[in-house]
């Protein structure tokens, strides 16, 4: 880059090259080019959307020089002249957090210049610029760029608005909460976002920039903006919010709260039967989960709480304590199944856990409410599964029905039938009688693995069953499935998808459960393609469902 004057010997060449490139990063970007390289798991119409409120306002950096005298005669040896000077307010607070200074003592000032972007629209370089500062402070934020980020700035914009713009950056956007603040020298409010994808090239934070003062949405943005020392505390302790939300299961604290929301802590441990003040402190935790709420002198379930009652509309109650029982403690020996590749709960418990949970009665029982609770999903199956031309429906491992309850309620006129085992049909059987299906439905004992599957399906269901297995009792399944197949009938599988990248997803977690607990393993839609070709059968299509669940579509490719 041509220079119209020489850079005082008094910069440090790093923060020069620094700015240059910050400069010329504006000048060769717009606002699509700038939500290309932050946003890009966004389509299209969403960066629409967001360039529909926001445009390109500035890329920042924090440089270190002496005084400002020799920060301008930086700018103007890059053709720049300073048009603002103004305190900050909220980077002088994010350097005093990081580095335990005290904040007044970080005389940190913000120097505006005006750039032009690639198309010509007015944006600026904004420089923090920190005078005099420890030489230690200097060289950790040159190496880790913190505050360098650009910038969207808004017109005027109201709470609903930004709470909408919030959501797409931190959810699809894949962008996380990084801090942010009122500066009342300029009535602006700032927020910034993070990256989560490790090492992508460019920029790594984003600001959005509003005028005037907006507490609500600083509030909830601050909230979700803990460091890293937080973020990986609140994950360390993960497994006691496991155990705080399998006893409120457990214990009946839930369903206290659902039956008298602002029940207070003493007529709640009577209830229940425990200790008031060990239970006060539960709550305490319980709230600070969003699990609990409380007015001051009562409590009462929140939104997402109230799954935890067990007589909750899509109550997860046995999945708490499913969760918070065999599972956990399996969870304990994840080590094992790390260095052998073999299962931790089998090595814990001498058994797996099919045979586990079945070899008593209250263990199935839990089971069993477990799986259905988490059967919410098939609510969304019976539309889109295509029983226009169909007759049959065969349920394949299909447990205790609930799945082929759900299809054959949504069509009235299908005739079902449920392959299982033995030990699991008598608690199907009173599944379908509830659904009012029983009497159009046949159940079949059999196994997979040894039992022929039954031919004569239109329509052919294998739902949480291939996660279970290796990919070589996968195709062992699949086979018997295909084989028995009529020309014209279809398979649809369901299974939690893992993604083909690395997006944010629940499944990964399930994957590691799989290898710990169970001993299959959670797939990519790609992966569940090869195994249906390798048995003859070809992948047309998929729909989505909630919790990273997917309902496959497949046809015999003969």
């Amino acid at each position: 880059m041509t220079r119209s004057l020489e850079v005082s010997p008094r910069i440090a060449p790093t923060d020069d090259d620094r700015l240059a490139a910050a400069v010329q990063f504006i000048r060769t970007h717009d606002i699509d080019g700038v939500l290309a390289q932050m946003l890009p798991d966004l389509t299209e119409a969403e960066h629409t959307a967001i360039a529909a409120y926001c445009r390109f306002a500035h890329a920042a950096l924090l440089v270190f020089p002496p005084d400002l005298q020799a920060l301008d005669a930086m700018l103007a040896a890059h053709d720049l002249t300073a048009s603002s000077t103004a305190p900050s307010v909220v980077v002088r607070q994010r350097l005093a957090a990081r580095h335990g200074l005290p904040a007044d003592q970080l005389p940190v000032q913000i120097v505006r210049a005006p750039v032009h972007a690639a198309d010509g629209t007015p944006c600026e370089i904004e420089v923090f610029a920190l005078v005099n500062a420890e030489a230690e402070v200097a060289a950790g934020e040159r190496d880790a760029e913190h505050e360098a980020h650009i910038a969207l700035a808004t017109g005027p914009i109201d709470e609903i608005a930004l709470t909408g713009l919030r959501a797409m950056l931190t959810g699809r956007g894949r962008l996380r909460a990084d801090g942010g603040g009122y500066n009342g020298h300029e009535d602006s409010t700032v927020l910034y976002f993070a990256r989560t994808a490790w090492r992508r090239p460019g920029y790594q934070r984003l600001e959005l920039h509003f005028a005037g003062n907006h507490p609500r949405t600083l509030a909830a943005h601050s909230a979700e903006s803990e460091g890293p020392a937080d973020r990986l505390l609140r994950l360390l302790t993960g497994a006691w919010a496991t155990q705080a939300l399998a006893v409120t299961a457990e214990l009946g604290v839930a369903d206290r709260l659902a039956a008298a929301p602002g029940s207070q802590v003493l007529e709640l441990a009577e209830l229940t039967g425990t200790d008031p003040g060990a239970l006060a402190r539960l709550l305490r935790y319980l709230i600070d989960l969003d699990v609990v709420q409380s007015d001051g002198t009562g409590f009462a379930l929140t939104e997402m709480g109230a799954l935890l009652a067990a007589g909750a509309e899509r109550s997860l109650h046995p999945l708490a304590r499913l969760y918070g029982g065999a599972f956990y403690e399996s969870f304990g020996r994840l080590d094992f199944a790390l260095r052998t590749g073999r299962t931790a709960f089998d090595h814990h418990f001498g058994q797996h856990h099919f045979d586990y949970f079945t070899a008593e009665p209250d263990r199935a029982a839990l089971f069993d409410l477990a799986m259905a609770a988490s059967a919410a999903i098939f609510g969304h199956v019976g539309q889109l599964i295509d029983t226009a031309t169909a007759d049959t429906v065969i349920d394949v491992g299909g447990g205790s029905g609930e799945l082929l309850a759900r299809v054959m309620t949504a069509s009235p006129r299908l005739r079902g039938v449920l392959f299982e085992r033995a030990t699991t049909l008598e608690r199907a059987r009173a599944t379908l009688d509830r659904a009012g299906c029983l009497t159009r439905c046949e159940l079949v004992g059999g196994d997979f693995f040894t039992t022929t599957v039954p031919t004569g399906g239109d329509i052919y269901l294998l739902a949480r069953v291939l996660h279970d297995w290796s990919d070589e009792d996968c195709r062992t399944i699949l086979r018997r499935c295909a084989d028995a197949m009529p020309e014209g009938s279809r398979l649809y599988v369901i299974e939690r998808l893992l993604p083909e990248d690395d997006s944010r997803s629940l499944v990964p977690a399930w994957d590691l459960h799989m290898l710990c607990n169970v001993g299959g393993r959670e797939r990519t839609r790609t992966h569940y393609r090869t195994l249906l070709r390798s048995a003859g059968l070809e992948l047309t299509t998929h729909d989505e469902l909630p919790l990273g669940f997917a309902i496959l579509h497949a046809h015999r490719t003969d």
